[in-house]
C-alpha cells in the first residue's frame, strides 16, 4: 500500500531533547514537550527512554544510536509504535 504521509524528524534535535531527558535528574522530566509529543504518536520511545534511565545511560551516542535506528527512513515503523 502506498505511504500517504511522510514523518519529517529533526534526528538530531531529537537526540538532544531526549538525551536531556534521559539524564534530568528532576522530577519534571515527565513534562518536558518531546514526552508529550512522543506519548501522543510514538510512546514506545518514551518506554526505550525510561529504560535507558534505569541502565544509567549518560552518553548522548546510546541515544542517537536508538534515534538513527528508529527513524531511519525505512518502511518499517512499527519499531517505535508500541
Amino acid at each position: 500500500m502506498p505511504r500517504f504521509f511522510r514523518l519529517l524528524v529533526d534526528k538530531d534535535a531529537l537526540t538532544d531533547e531526549l538525551f536531556e531527558f534521559v539524564t534530568d535528574n528532576t522530577p519534571w522530566r515527565n513534562r518536558r514537550p518531546v514526552v508529550e509529543e512522543l506519548n501522543d504518536f510514538a510512546p514506545g520511545v518514551i518506554y526505550v527512554m525510561e529504560n535507558m534511565i534505569l541502565d544509567g545511560v549518560d552518553k548522548k551516542r546510546y541515544v542517537k544510536d536508538y534515534v538513527d535506528a528508529i527513524f531511519d527512513g525505512s518502511e518499517d515503523t512499527d519499531v517505535y509504535m508500541t
